[in-house]
């Protein structure tokens, strides 16, 4: 306990010695002196500037030297070798998924309201009047004359007459002439097959022209157009479709046309088929 007590009296015997030694080190008492003006040097008349002297050059500048350029050595370019083509793989097909099925709600069965019951008024009574009474007046009776005696005639005495001579018979027109090819219808298979090409095909009138001309050579329109029925029938081809476009043919060739509305004839004989 004594040595401590000793301890804080050395600690504040130094603080003390510090105090003062920062007092009279510090000098607070003296007011500060006032700083002297500066002196200005004297002013000297400022001197012209001189003008600038150009000194010759003393070293020449040499010409430069121009070296010649290397002979050029031709460098053959490396082999090209090309790269091999990336093969890039297809993306993969974008399959977009199907869009939800949308269940549309059933509307609602409209229901129509029942219409509201008229009541008709009864109509009004009507009172029954009964009819008056007729009074019944007889008819009167109906007298029949009596009926005209008959007279019957006597028969007639019959007159013996001479027999009629029949009459001769009456002759009957010949039937008309069927209208027949007058040559071989098989020489115009040729012409019926290329005029089958103009529906099925597609070939031009003037590749038929150039085909049936020469051989409807020699025959009059109406017997051209009788021997095409007969070619047309003997092929089995659908005679309503390839008659007009014969009978176009037939106007191309120069032949008379057959008259307006006609039709190929009913064929009286069985002609054999073409091959």
């Amino acid at each position: 306990m004594a040595l401590l007590h000793k301890q804080n009296i050395s600690f504040v015997i130094l603080l003390l010695l510090g105090l003062l030694a920062v007092s009279y080190a510090c000098d607070c008492s003296d007011p500060p002196k006032p700083s002297p003006h500066p002196v200005k040097p004297p002013k000297h008349p400022a001197k012209p500037p001189k003008p600038p002297t150009v000194k010759p050059p003393t070293h020449t500048p040499k010409p430069p030297t121009v070296k010649p350029p290397p002979p050029y050595i031709p460098c053959p370019p490396p082999p090209y070798t090309p790269k091999p083509p990336t093969v890039k793989p297809p993306p993969p097909p974008y399959v977009k998924p199907p869009p939800p099925p949308t269940v549309k709600p059933p509307p609602p069965p409209y229901v129509k309201p029942p219409p509201p019951p008229t009541v008709k008024p009864p109509p009004p009574p009507t009172p029954y009047t009964p009819p008056p009474p007729t009074p019944y007046t007889p008819p009167p009776p109906t007298v029949k004359p009596p009926p005209p005696p008959v007279v019957t005639p006597p028969p007639p005495t019959p007159t013996p007459e001479a027999p009629c001579p029949p009459p001769p018979p009456t002759p009957y027109p010949p039937p008309p002439k069927p209208e027949t090819c007058p040559i071989d219808a098989l020489k115009l298979g040729a012409c019926v097959d290329v005029l089958g090409g103009l529906i099925h095909i597609g070939l031009g009138k003037s590749y038929a022209k150039a085909k049936c001309c020469p051989l409807l050579d020699g025959l009059v329109g109406l017997d051209a157009a009788v021997c095409l029925c007969t070619t047309i029938r003997a092929k089995l081809l659908n005679i309503d479709l390839i008659i007009p476009i014969a009978l176009e043919v037939l106007v191309d060739c120069g032949k008379t046309p057959p008259p307006r509305g006609f039709k190929c004839p009913t064929p009286l004989k069985r002609t054999p088929l073409l091959g």
